[in-house]
């Protein structure tokens, strides 16, 4: 692509149950700094699809629940179908502080960054007065630590549900043979560096309230777990001990055409 063309940027939404906060998300969301949202449903018994289909967003729904993860899947899949260069994931309970977009895609679109994460946690105090449970602060740092050391990284957070792609990273990774569950980011981020692509990330304000999306204490172990596990594949590729499909490169049957 010439570098003076404009590149197409496209937010992507998995929602589930969001119609309480969707329209504050969209509206949060500066003007100017993205060509289309994206938002799928899955299978929300609210009234999240009639809320964005009169907002002006491309609704697409799942006939059955997919999961965190799934959702994620046809979220790209779409973003990529329809001609998006750069995809921004953005949660729709109004969470994230939406107007950083334009900062965080400026970072892929000059080619700094392949892959851009929202930090939540820059400091202890500021995590935990934003509205951070104690119990996520503290796996999240954790978990943080071992995947900087195995993965060779430097982030402040591996865990944000904020992120923007290059659209040659997800056409590149075979995301969807990914887990259908939360573990989908782990791996999103294992297999981003192990094809080589240059991640970073800057810090992301973020407010905690009822409505916005959590998971819980029990679910939070089963999601350490999993990333443990995706360490180890990710180990054991790297080493040429056992290579994990985890890790294989898309297929033109995985890609999407354009």
């Amino acid at each position: 692509m010439d570098s003076h063309q404009k590149q197409k940027i496209v937010i992507v939404m998995p929602a589930y149950h969001a119609e309480k906060t969707l329209k504050d998300t969209v509206r949060s969301i500066p003007k100017g700094c993205y060509d289309e949202i994206i938002l799928v449903d899955d299978c929300s018994t609210d009234n999240t699809v009639e809320t964005a289909r009169q907002l002006g967003l491309s609704v697409f729904t799942h006939e059955v629940n997919k999961g965190y993860g799934g959702n994620q899947k046809l979220c790209y899949q779409e973003a990529l179908k329809a001609g998006a260069d750069i995809i921004v994931m953005l949660h729709p309970d109004n969470q994230y502080d939406a107007q950083l977009i334009p900062y965080f895609t400026g970072f892929v679109e000059k080619g700094v960054c392949d892959f851009m994460l929202g930090a939540r946690i820059r400091t202890r105090k500021e995590a935990l007065k934003g509205g951070m449970p104690l119990y996520k602060y503290l796996s999240n740092r954790m978990l943080t630590l071992i995947m900087n050391v195995v993965l060779g990284q430097n982030l402040a957070e591996g865990h944000s549900g904020f992120r923007v792609y290059h659209r040659r990273v997800l056409k590149t990774i075979a995301f969807k043979d990914n887990a259908d569950d939360f573990s989908f980011d782990a791996e999103l981020i294992a297999q981003a560096v192990y094809h080589g692509f240059k991640l970073g990330d800057a810090p992301m304000p973020v407010r905690y309230f009822s409505e916005a999306s959590s998971i819980s204490f029990k679910d939070s172990s089963v999601y350490g777990l999993k990333i443990l596990s995706t360490l180890g594949k990710f180990i054991m590729t790297k080493w040429r001990i056992k290579k994990s499909p985890l890790f294989k490169r898309a297929s033109s049957d995985d890609e999407v055409t354009d």
